[in-house]
């Protein structure tokens, strides 16, 4: 595999944490992706939108042969299959899967921008990502660092440990 990359998920319509599992075994079963590590689900206010159901977040580590792009392609390839209708911005959503960073470079075209712009201001993924990579350096500062400005934000942990994805615990 030549690139370590992560993703950040979340979902608060239907079962979302049966979504993620599926989307992250789906993800898995590739020959050119496979999940190394998988974050703690956590309850998470909404963002952005606020009178909606609270979401479950999760972020996962990849190794992937895939360029950025083909990765993009990949994760809204994976949140259709399981209905994901984008009808307003921050809305509600069964699936939503980002790419939040691919081997620490940057990368931008006209549908994705790495390492993903709104990172340091979203504790629903900082929190995560910080159970599976609290060294990854965002905008010349560690994960760890950025996420302790939010250690007040109500989020919490929706399971003890990663392995919530596994197809027995899913």
């Amino acid at each position: 595999m030549s690139a370590h990359a992560y993703l950040g998920l979340g979902g608060n319509l239907g079962d979302p944490r049966a979504a993620m599992a599926a989307a992250l075994r789906s993800i898995d079963a590739r020959k050119d992706c496979q999940i190394v590590a998988v974050s703690r689900l956590f309850r998470t206010p909404p963002w952005g939108k606020t009178d909606q159901p609270d979401f479950l977040n999760a972020c996962a580590a990849i190794e992937t042969d895939l360029s950025p792009r083909a990765l993009l392609a990949v994760c809204l390839e994976t949140e259709q299959r399981f209905k994901r209708v984008r009808q307003e911005r921050w809305g509600p959503r069964t699936l939503d899967i980002d790419v939040l960073d691919h081997g620490g470079k940057s990368y931008r075209d006209d549908h994705l921008l790495l390492p993903h712009p709104r990172i340091a201001e979203r504790a629903f993924v900082l929190v995560p990502l910080c159970d599976i990579a609290p060294e990854l350096m965002i905008g010349g500062e560690s994960a760890a660092h950025l996420a302790a400005r939010f250690a007040d934000e109500p989020i919490v942990p929706a399971s003890l440990d990663g392995e919530w994805w596994q197809a027995g615990d899913a």
